[in-house]
């Protein structure tokens, strides 16, 4: 898919910061009926080369939605705990409860595709010599689409969004970073080292997504050139997703009811804070 392109869709870059605010609204109110249901989880995965615009969309799409019911977890380099355990273990930790949208920057992906590039990541997890065979990758796929299945089984929407950048754009990005001191911070020196593997990624990324794509996780290919345009992309996925949910607020139930009708009456026949005297406020009453 061309990074650049916009699938033809009408909107234009001046209508999509209004457009963008309109599905933001849109999120928040599903996002409230998600949290009231409590019913379903929701997680939403970015995969992306370095400077595709993770951040960016995920701070841009979600920026509406109540932080009591969404979070965002980062995955970066295992520490030697998490290597002593399965490849699924550090994320498994972090997945959302129900009612609530976990948001994975990075995720177990990474185990087929930063893992797969850097042969000798692999060597540092300690795997049993005879499970380290050319056919490992084709058994992640194969786990990772069962624990997804599995998960989808659970009561929890997948959603994995796979932001496309150009090499060329990203080259653009990377030289704003060092030009602009306010974003100097992002500049990794070793990103350099895996944009000059550009092609092996993505063939992993391609191989990747060809073998875990299914109806109920599917991978959503962004054209991520136009920063804009991504984000209208990725908050119309989230909204669509949200919406197939068949929500029903929580009913009050009989003896609910009675209680409501209770506590009306207590209240009605009470009288307010204000209107009566503290204890300390009548002993130094009656001392006087």
């Amino acid at each position: 898919m061309d990074p650049r392109g916009t699938a033809h869709l009408p909107l234009k870059k001046e209508d999509a910061a209004a457009a963008l605010a309109r599905t933001v609204g849109q999120i928040a109110d599903l996002q409230e009926q998600l949290y009231a249901h409590r019913r379903w989880g929701v997680l939403l995965i970015f995969q992306a080369m370095d400077a595709a615009g993770k951040d960016s969309a995920i701070k841009h799409v979600l920026s509406g939605v109540n932080p009591q019911g969404c979070e965002v977890s980062s995955f970066k380099a295992p520490s030697a705990d998490e290597l002593d355990h399965d490849f699924l273990w550090r994320t498994t930790a972090r997945l959302p409860g129900r009612g609530r949208i976990g948001v994975f920057n990075r995720s177990y992906y990474e185990e087929t595709l930063v893992v797969r590039v850097h042969p000798e990541l692999l060597e540092r997890q300690g795997l049993p010599e005879g499970l380290v065979t050319p056919q490992i990758w084709k058994e992640r796929f194969e786990d990772i689409v069962a624990f997804e299945r599995h998960l989808a089984r659970s009561g929890f929407l997948i959603r994995k969004f796979f932001l496309n950048v150009s090499a060329d754009e990203q080259r653009e990005r990377f030289l704003a970073r060092l030009d602009e001191p306010d974003k100097r911070w992002k500049f990794n020196p070793d990103d350099l080292k895996d944009r000059a593997r550009w092609d092996d990624y993505m063939a992993a990324y391609e191989d990747m997504i060809r073998h875990t794509s299914a109806p109920h996780a599917p991978w959503i290919v962004v054209p991520a050139d136009r920063k804009w345009f991504a984000h209208h992309v990725v908050a119309s996925a989230v909204v669509e997703a949200l919406a197939s949910i068949d929500f029903k607020r929580p009913r009050a139930t009989a003896p609910s009811r009675r209680e409501i009708a209770a506590a009306r009456r207590a209240l009605a026949t009470s009288s307010s804070p204000e209107s009566t005297p503290s204890r300390s406020s009548r002993g130094s009453s009656s001392s006087s």
